[in-house]
């Protein structure tokens, strides 16, 4: 039987095109998930991987939705082989039913691999140019400098508890502790 595994990182994408590719491939059952590929604990991939069973074939559209890393994709293939299963990727024309399917099958894991390490080294000098331009990147602040002046002023007023002003603020109360804990203040944010 072939089974098929769709992936996709992120709520904003989805697997239709790869469901259809995977149908198209002749997979009987499909099993999909949204869920980053660096992780461990993909629950439909271990639901598939416990279907599987010898003279099965575990198919994906391409490498990376399988794993994100070498480590994982080869920990993957030794699971499929003691399965005496078997692994296609359709965009990489992968298979894993013979020696050098298996062999082409490690290359391109290296390379992906290596890939998204100069991924990673690219846009971490990225960010370390544009802290050196006094750019500074992650979230944008809930409260404006303003905001942050009156809220302390109302918590180490008593005017206010720290849950109140959250409220008034429309932010998560974690914001204000956030603030409070910046400032020193001390002041039990539960209130």
């Amino acid at each position: 039987m072939l089974i098929g595994y769709a992936r996709v990182s992120t709520n904003d994408q989805d697997t239709k095109a790869q469901i259809s590719a995977l149908e198209s491939a002749g997979c009987e059952l499909i099993f999909q998930e949204k869920i980053t590929g660096g992780r461990w604990d993909r629950p439909e991939l271990q639901r598939l991987l416990e279907q599987l069973r010898k003279g099965d074939v575990l198919v994906v559209c391409k490498l990376d939705r399988l794993s994100r890393s070498l480590k994982d994709l080869i920990t993957l293939m030794d699971k499929i082989q003691k399965l005496e299963a078997g692994f296609q990727s359709l965009t990489e024309s992968i298979e894993t039913t013979s020696p050098g399917g298996r062999m082409m099958m490690q290359i391109l894991g290296v390379f992906a691999e290596f890939e998204r390490s100069m991924l990673r080294q690219r846009t971490q000098h990225g960010l370390n140019a544009a802290r050196k331009e006094g750019r500074i990147g992650g979230r944008r602040p809930k409260l404006k400098d303003h905001q942050e002046q009156e809220a302390i002023r109302m918590v180490r007023s008593g005017d206010k508890s720290a849950a109140d002003v959250a409220r008034l603020f429309n932010v998560h109360p974690a914001t204000i502790s956030r603030v409070i804990q910046k400032n020193k203040i001390s002041i039990s944010v539960s209130e």
